[in-house]
C-alpha cells in the first residue's frame, strides 16, 4: 500500500509518496497527520473543522472539494464556498491559486465570475453570503458540496442552515456534504458552540457524531461532527516559521482572543462588548431565594418583546445597602447593587428563535411566576421596549394585552444616545462588581444568579458592531442585553462614578 512520509528537503518539510514498488515522488500537497486527515476522510454530511489558528484549515477546506476532482463526476461535482463578506474571500482565493494550478495545470480560474473550472467539468465557486436574504440568489440551485470559511463570522445560523436545501444532486452515489472551518472567536461563537456541542474532548481529535438533533418541525437533522485542529499539528508551518506562535501571542488583543487562537478554547468570553469586564467567578452568584430579600430592597422587572425572536423578562433586586447572606455569599453590600435574581427567556431552544407566544399569555406567565415566588404585588413595573405601547391593531397593544393579567410596564429611555449610553452603563456596573484595588468595592455593581442561564449564555459574549464599535452587533442574540440596557437606564436610577 502506498504511503506518505514527511521529510526535510532542502530545509523544507515535504510530503513524499512511497509506492509499493519502492519508487518515490514528492507530492504537491498532502494532508498532515491528525485533524487534516480526519477532516478529509470524514464520512459525515456536516463537518466543522475548528480549533486554533494555524493547523491549515483553509487549505484543507479547499482540498475537501478538490479531492473529488477527476473521479468521473464531471459537471455534477459542483461546489460553492462562502465567506461573510466579499473582501474576506480574497485570502481563500489566493490559497486556491497557490495550490490548484500546481496540482491541475489545466484548471482555469475565471476572474470575472470568481470560480474554478476543471477540464473534466468540475466547478468551485467563491461567493459572499452576508444576510439571510442572500439565500434567494441560490434558491433552486444544486450544490453537492457547500463550504463555509470562518463560520463564527455569521452571528446566527440562518444563512448557514438555509443552504441545506441546496446540498443535493440527482446523480446516485455522488458525495453530498457541508464543510466549514472556524476559530472560536466571533459574533457566532454561541450558536456554533451550541450546534456542534463544543468543545471536542481534548483527548479526542473528532467529536461525538451528533445524531439526536431535531429540526423545528420535529424531523431528525442530518449527522454532524466537529473536528479539532491544533497549530502544533502543522509541522510544515512550524518547521518553516518557528516564530509563528510568538507572533500570535503578540497579536492577540485580549486573553480570550489568545485562548481562542492558541488553545482553540470554546470556554471563553468572546466577541467584544463586555468580554474585558466580565468574570464568571465574580459576577455569577448562587441562586438567591426571593424570601431572603429584605423588604427595604426594591424588586422590579424589565422586558424586551419578541415573537419570532425571543422575548426576555428579567427580575431584579436592588440593594439599599443592607447586606444579605446566603450560602456563604454576601449580597448587596453597596447601595444600588443590582442583582438579576431570575429570568424568563422566550426561546425555542435554538439560538435567536422565539416561541411566538401571545402577549396575553406572556403576561399571564409573568404573573404566575411572581405568584409562585411570593413577590406578586411587590414587583415594581420596570422599563420595557417602547414598541409594546404601540397599537398592533386599533385599540390593541402588547402592553394592553399584558394588562389582562395585571402586568404593567414603564417606558424605556429612548432619548438620543441612550442606546450607546446603556451599553456603557452596563460596562460600568460590571466593572464595579469586580474586586477593586485594595479589595473594597466603592460603587454599585451588576450581578446575576446562577439561575440566569440565558443571560450568562448570551450577554458576556455579545459582539461589537463592525460598523460602529461603541454599539453591539444587532444580528447577534441581543434580546437579554437590550432588556438589561432598559433596566440600567430606568429614570429612577443613575450610575455616578469616576470614568475608567
Amino acid at each position: 500500500m502506498d504511503k506518505v512520509e514527511w521529510r526535510d528537503v532542502d530545509g523544507q518539510l515535504k510530503p513524499i509518496i512511497v509506492f509499493e514498488s519502492g519508487k518515490e515522488r514528492e507530492a504537491t500537497w498532502a494532508p498532515q497527520p491528525g485533524s487534516q486527515e480526519a477532516f478529509l476522510e470524514c464520512p459525515v454530511f456536516e463537518a466543522l473543522y475548528e480549533g486554533t489558528r494555524g493547523p491549515g484549515k483553509t487549505d484543507c477546506l479547499l482540498m475537501d472539494f478538490a479531492q473529488e476532482v477527476g473521479k468521473g463526476y464531471g459537471e455534477e461535482w459542483k461546489g460553492v464556498l462562502f465567506r461573510h463578506t466579499y473582501p474576506e474571500l480574497q485570502d481563500v482565493i489566493d490559497k486556491s491559486k497557490k495550490w490548484f494550478p500546481l496540482i491541475w495545470p489545466n484548471a482555469v480560474f475565471n476572474e470575472a465570475k470568481v470560480f474554478w473550472k476543471w477540464p473534466t467539468g468540475e466547478k468551485l465557486m467563491f461567493r459572499h453570503f452576508e444576510r439571510p436574504g442572500d439565500y434567494w440568489s441560490y434558491h433552486g440551485h444544486s450544490y453537492p458540496w457547500i463550504g463555509w470559511e470562518e463560520l463564527t463570522t455569521w452571528s446566527t445560523d440562518e444563512c448557514y442552515k438555509s443552504m441545506f436545501s441546496c446540498a443535493r444532486s440527482t446523480r446516485p452515489g455522488l458525495p453530498i456534504r457541508v464543510r466549514s472551518t472556524t476559530n472560536p472567536y466571533g459574533a457566532g461563537h454561541n450558536w456554533v458552540k451550541l450546534r456542534f456541542r463544543l468543545p471536542v474532548p481534548r483527548n479526542k481529535r473528532v467529536g461525538k457524531i451528533i445524531r439526536d438533533s431535531m429540526s423545528d418541525k420535529g424531523d431528525p437533522e442530518p449527522e454532524r461532527v466537529a473536528i479539532h485542529g491544533d497549530i502544533h499539528e502543522n509541522r510544515i508551518l512550524l518547521h518553516a516559521d518557528p516564530g509563528y506562535i510568538a507572533r500570535i501571542k503578540a497579536a492577540a488583543r485580549n486573553e480570550a482572543e489568545l485562548k481562542a487562537w492558541l488553545e482553540g478554547s470554546w470556554d471563553i468570553v468572546a466577541g467584544g462588548m463586555f468580554d474585558d469586564v466580565w468574570s464568571n467567578r465574580h459576577h455569577v452568584l448562587p441562586a438567591l431565594p426571593w424570601s431572603a430579600i429584605p423588604p427595604q430592597w426594591d424588586i422590579m422587572r424589565s422586558y424586551d418583546h419578541g415573537s419570532a425572536r425571543p422575548f426576555s423578562v428579567g427580575w431584579w433586586a436592588v440593594s439599599n445597602g443592607e447586606p444579605v447572606s446566603n450560602k456563604g455569599f454576601i449580597y448587596g453590600i453597596i447601595p444600588g447593587d443590582c442583582i438579576r435574581v431570575d429570568e424568563w427567556y422566550g426561546w425555542s431552544g435554538k439560538a435567536n428563535e422565539g416561541l411566538r407566544m401571545l402577549s396575553s399569555d406572556i403576561g399571564q406567565g409573568i404573573r404566575d411566576r411572581e405568584e409562585d415566588w411570593g413577590i406578586w404585588g411587590r414587583v415594581k413595573p420596570g422599563p420595557a421596549d417602547n414598541s409594546i405601547f404601540d397599537d398592533f391593531e386599533p385599540g390593541k397593544s402588547v402592553a394592553g394585552e399584558m394588562m389582562r393579567a395585571g402586568v404593567r410596564w414603564s417606558r424605556s429611555d429612548k432619548s438620543p444616545g441612550s442606546r450607546i449610553h446603556g451599553w456603557d452603563e452596563i460596562r460600568k456596573l460590571l466593572k464595579n462588581a469586580l474586586p477593586q484595588t485594595g479589595g473594597a468595592r466603592e460603587f454599585p455593581g451588576l450581578f446575576v444568579t446562577e439561575r440566569c442561564e440565558q443571560f450568562i449564555r448570551t450577554v458576556p459574549v455579545l459582539p461589537r458592531s463592525g460598523k460602529k464599535l461603541d454599539d453591539v452587533d444587532t444580528d447577534a442574540e441581543d434580546h437579554i442585553a437590550d432588556e438589561v440596557r432598559y433596566f440600567v437606564r430606568r429614570k429612577n436610577f443613575t450610575v455616578t462614578q469616576r470614568d475608567f
